[in-house]
């Protein structure tokens, strides 16, 4: 019988985002997945209070984290990894097809130091690729649509999804950012939920369905089938695109998707410093037009 890992949540309300701390109970042997950096868009400041937390959890239990997994390069936080990665040794990994997202965005903050190939990143990882935590297996599966770079992380009958699903009253995500498919993201979703029915799925967000007084993040692939309004049986390929495309066209951008994104596509560290000492963070701006040319 295979060894069930230990899984330890850790919720941050202001970006609604889950980290995960999966634990071998066999080796004490652990990996952080989605880790956040808090960070205030309003004044600059950023803090380690939610991978302190983290830390806190392992050191008492005596783990040794050796991993820091990324199941995209977010656009609602910022990534805690580099921090984590300080205090610990572990290494970083994320989805080989980062290297298209990096692509995507390098130009769009002119951030020439951002490589393009992904090694700013210890591990880039492929579809079907197995890592060793212990005693454990983590298997990665590439479920782009989301992100191109989109992964999901299956250990035992646990399988971390990232930004594909949410909780089976709430949803699926968006495939509206550049390199983004519908198409494509209801076909990774429907991978994952081929998978045994009794499959725990533990979620990267919630927000709270509507008359749902608490927030939640772990599920079942036979709840989602059933239950999920996005993706529930019956609900065909064709039918998905043009909800999920028609929906997405009425979502506003994250509220930290120009921090977020600059940040984690250099695996979570920030621009180097200006010459007076001080990072910065870019923002691009776009005027829209409102009226008629003035002659």
């Amino acid at each position: 019988m295979s060894i069930a890992p230990q899984i330890h949540a850790f919720f941050d309300e202001p970006t609604n985002t889950v980290s995960y701390l999966i634990v071998d109970p066999a080796t004490k042997e652990a990996a952080v997945i989605d880790p956040v950096l808090d960070y205030d868009h309003r004044s600059g400041k950023a803090s380690t209070v939610s991978a302190d937390a983290i830390l806190a959890k392992a050191q008492a239990d005596g783990l040794h984290i050796t991993l820091i997994l990324e199941t995209h390069a977010h656009a609602d936080h910022l990534s805690g990894a580099p921090y984590i990665k300080l205090k610990t040794g572990a290494k970083v990994g994320i989805g080989e097809h980062i290297r298209e997202v990096q692509k995507i965005f390098r130009p769009v903050f002119n951030a020439m130091d951002v490589s393009g190939d992904g090694s700013e990143f210890d591990l880039l990882l492929k579809d079907g690729e197995r890592l060793a935590l212990g005693s454990l297996e983590i298997a990665v599966l590439h479920t782009p649509g989301h992100t191109p770079a989109c992964v999901v992380y299956r250990i035992g009958d646990a399988v971390f999804v990232g930004d594909t699903l949410f909780m089976p009253d709430y949803g699926t995500a968006r495939a509206d950012f550049p390199g983004g498919s519908a198409r494509q993201l209801y076909r990774s979703i429907k991978r994952i939920l081929s998978l045994e029915p009794e499959t725990r799925l533990f979620m990267c967000h919630d927000y709270k369905a509507p008359g749902r007084e608490t927030y939640a993040w772990e599920t079942t692939v036979a709840e989602e089938r059933a239950k999920n309004p996005h993706i529930h049986d019956g609900i065909t390929e064709d039918d998905y695109v043009a909800m999920r495309e028609a929906r997405d066209a009425t979502l506003a951008a994250p509220v930290l998707l120009l921090p977020s994104i600059q940040v984690n596509i250099r695996a979570g560290k920030m621009p180097a410093p200006d010459g007076n000492g001080v990072t910065y963070l870019k923002i691009p701006v776009t005027l829209v037009p409102t009226g008629a040319a003035v002659e």
